[in-house]
């Protein structure tokens, strides 16, 4: 009996056919799959980069691509191109080029060029022999006798039926057909399963690589916390525009997942019909704090806070707000303090009693009372501009700060990274990608 069926691309070429063909290399052979993210070194054995990607240029018939050449990712996240000529080794574990100058422009793909893994993967082929349909999996790379490389063998997969999971082959690039340009029925699903152990800024840089149609594709097979988590790294215009790709409804889902602040920052770039008709098809309990922080200016602590800090009641124990900090989803600012209100403990909370440092609470029994450890530090009001909020941060050395209103309620906490976020300029995502 066949395995299960996998959602995951990494999963379904765990049987033995797949992991034969996806053996990283020989002296004259590489899997791409497994090229992407080996270190590169130059002669003197020092670090360059990381590979990114492969570059192939797709011939008329059924012709082989010829490999032109690997997409590096060097510092400062910037992606250059070297040329396959310049590489003189594709070992296990790194690749090694024949020369340590390197042409440091900025990559930007030239029309008749194809991205193995940006573009190839998950395009939906015929195989010639039976005429099935089946999807790339994995594409094989070789050096021929003149010293070129072209890209010779493919790994397709049939679709499962009933649970069950598709025959995987490993076919001769002559064997499939259906992969000329222009691409047609591209699926994300294995590009997904190579972003899997990224984080979300990396994800992010990683999309605003791929051609438009195929970052669509991407953002609408990731999961909903998975997309909600890059659209908080993308610069705002990016952010609009793949949102607005999406169904209303799978869109206001997304919202309802991000981090309050970065809904409300996410919706103030929007039209006053769009925005409300997102607001009312989330659900009410994760709509009302978004409606709350658009109400301040964005230059303003209201508009830069968050309004979901770690808050506790005066009973609580030192044991339960370590507790509380541990959870994976606070981040590390944020889990620098806890403060403590009278109920209720959503914001707006009851009234504010003060804050306790994480340092503090690991020196204290787990058994005292939080609200015997407070500092008792003058909070920030919703209107202080942003260069009081600066000048807070400076002044008392913190990673997050609490908000409190005129009435005396927690309204939420501004971390150093939604200060960092403001005072960089709008578009300095752009320039850390670009390098």
């Amino acid at each position: 009996m066949e395995p299960p069926a996998s959602t995951s691309a990494v999963d379904r070429l765990r049987d033995p056919a797949a992991v034969a063909f996806l053996t990283v290399t020989t002296a004259s052979r590489a899997y791409v799959s497994r090229l992407a993210g080996l270190t590169v070194f130059d002669p003197n054995g020092d670090r360059v980069g990381k590979v990114r990607d492969v570059v192939i240029a797709l011939r008329v018939g059924t012709a082989t691509p010829r490999v032109l050449g690997i997409v590096v990712e060097v510092v400062a996240r910037r992606r250059i191109f070297v040329p396959m000529g310049r590489v003189t080794a594709v070992d296990p574990g790194a690749v090694m080029l024949a020369s340590g100058t390197l042409n440091l422009k900025r990559f930007e793909q030239r029309a008749g060029e194809t991205l193995v893994l940006g573009e190839l993967l998950d395009r939906t082929v015929r195989i010639a022999e039976s005429g099935k349909p089946a999807h790339v999996v994995d594409a094989g790379i070789e050096q021929t006798r003149t010293g070129d490389w072209v890209l010779s063998r493919l790994a397709v997969q049939e679709p499962g039926r009933l649970g069950r999971r598709g025959q995987l082959h490993q076919l001769a690039w002559d064997e499939v057909e259906g992969l000329a340009l222009p691409q047609a029925g591209q699926g994300a699903e294995t590009l997904i399963a190579t972003y899997r152990d990224l984080n979300a800024a990396d994800v992010a840089h990683a999309l605003q690589d791929l051609p438009i149609k195929r970052r669509h594709e991407v953002a609408e097979a990731l999961d909903d916390e998975r997309l909600a988590d890059v659209l908080g790294e993308l610069p705002e215009a990016d952010q609009v525009t793949i949102l607005g790709t999406l169904d209303e409804r799978r869109a206001a889902a997304v919202l309802e997942v991000m981090d309050p602040d970065d809904a409300a920052d996410l919706l103030s770039e929007l039209s006053n019909v769009d925005r409300n008709r997102l607001l009312e098809l989330m659900e009410p309990d994760e709509a009302e704090p978004v409606r709350q922080l658009l109400k301040y200016s964005e230059d303003t602590a209201g508009g830069i806070m968050t309004s979901e800090p770690v808050i506790l009641a005066p009973d609580a124990t030192i044991a339960e707000a370590l507790a509380r900090v541990r959870e994976e989803e606070i981040t590390p600012a944020l889990a620098s303090q806890v403060y403590v209100c009278r109920p209720p403990s959503a914001t707006p909370t009851g009234r504010y009693l003060g804050l306790a440092h994480i340092q503090r609470l690991l020196r204290e029994p787990p058994s005292s009372l939080v609200s015997g450890v407070l500092d008792d530090l003058e909070p920030l009001r919703p209107e202080a501009p942003l260069a009081e909020v600066t000048r807070y941060f400076a002044t008392y050395n913190l990673v997050a700060a609490p908000v409190v209103d005129a009435q005396g309620r927690l309204v939420g906490a501004v971390s150093v990274d939604d200060v960092l976020d403001h005072l960089l300029p709008d578009d300095w995502r752009e320039r850390a990608r670009r390098g």
